[in-house]
């Protein structure tokens, strides 16, 4: 996003600037804090973020219409194939990025309201004032605004993600002295982190300057100028940063998807 603020800052200036102007917590705009919540038995409207609200609805969508249909496509005598794999994790991503796009627009807003200056910052009191607000004053359809990259990020991530983690993870059992155990759910899960990133931050540098521009361009001239500007260098533009996030998500995601899956087939089998 800097692009438009005329500066160029590596990550850790990026963080030291940050910190410095909007303070320690500016770090976390766009996400509510849940430290009221773990003391509370009900969850205020003003507590929901628009990273929580996001996550709901992609996250939940993506991951189980996959497992839905891993699920139907596996026996005991044959798995499915890689590419089996893909076309499922297509399907899944594609639907999520659908499904989350309202929120992504406004975790991305959020999180851009401060680089903005204070006559064109939107100031949403929560993820739901700002659902109201984008709706009233831009038309319900803004919320879709760059759906289609942002599905298509979420093609690219569900396949880096979930595909591979089952090929990395099928791999390690097969041709390796590793059981299906913890070490290999973080050996497979932090390869499937690493895969995402990389096949994804294209995509995302593209998804960020259009959910974050007040410009009207398509995706194509948006593409076209960027490389006129920057060069192919803009396709891994916060590679490390992308990282850093997506790696410790990555991984925590599935080591605690395969402690739940295992409780829930203990639970089945009772």
């Amino acid at each position: 996003m800097q692009g438009t603020q005329g500066v160029r800052l590596n990550m850790l200036q990026m963080f030291r600037h940050v910190a410095k102007t909007d303070g320690f917590m500016g770090l976390y705009r766009g996400v509510r804090s849940y430290c009221r919540y773990i003391f509370e038995v009900r969850l205020t409207v003003e507590q929901l973020s628009a990273a929580q609200l996001r996550q709901l609805t992609y996250s939940m969508t993506r991951f189980g219409v996959y497992e839905t249909l891993k699920d139907r496509f596996t026996t005991s005598e044959k798995k499915p194939s890689f590419l089996t794999l893909v076309a499922m994790a297509s399907v899944s991503g594609f639907l999520g990025g659908v499904a989350g796009n309202p929120g992504d627009i406004l975790n991305v807003r959020m999180q851009h309201d401060a680089a903005l200056p204070p006559e064109q910052q939107r100031k949403y009191k929560h993820v739901f004032d700002g659902l109201i607000r984008t709706a009233r004053e831009e038309g319900i359809g803004r919320l879709w605004r760059g759906v289609w990259p942002n599905s298509s990020r979420a093609v690219l991530m569900t396949v880096g993600q979930l595909a591979t983690y089952d090929l990395f993870k099928r791999t390690l059992l097969e041709n390796t002295p590793l059981k299906d155990n913890l070490t290999t759910h973080f050996t497979a899960s932090f390869l499937a982190g690493f895969v995402a990133t990389t096949i994804c931050s294209p995509v995302d540098v593209i998804k960020t300057k259009v959910m974050g521009s007040t410009e009207h361009k398509s995706i194509l001239r948006l593409v076209s100028d960027t490389t006129r500007t920057e060069g192919l260098r803009w396709m891994f533009k916060g590679w490390v940063p992308s990282f850093i996030r997506m790696g410790p998500h990555t991984i925590l995601t599935f080591v605690f998807l395969e402690q739940h899956k295992k409780v829930y087939r203990q639970l089945n089998a009772f």
